[in-house]
């Protein structure tokens, strides 16, 4: 299927683009994620487990277990703090 993948922040500045579309057979957001750091670079450094990244989908807050559909929208971002 295909999803519409966006990088929000220093994720955007990092990966070098805002937004593309993928085809994934990956069905939760956690497989989405594990397939994008597979990609190495940027990629990796940028979204590795151990990193606080926060997800949407759909701009809503998703967590690893939320479940994909066809044509849906995955909002990668850092945590992001107020003051």
């Amino acid at each position: 299927m295909k999803v519409q993948v966006r990088y929000f922040a220093s994720l955007r500045e990092s990966i070098g683009h805002a937004s593309e579309s993928v085809h994934t057979d990956s069905h939760d957001v956690a497989s989405l994620r594990a397939e994008l750091i597979a990609r190495g670079g940027a990629y990796a450094q940028c979204l590795a487990l151990g990193r606080p990244v926060r997800v949407a989908v759909n701009q809503v807050m998703a967590q690893e277990h939320t479940v994909l559909s066809a044509d849906c929208e995955v909002g990668f971002f850092p945590p992001v703090t107020g003051g």
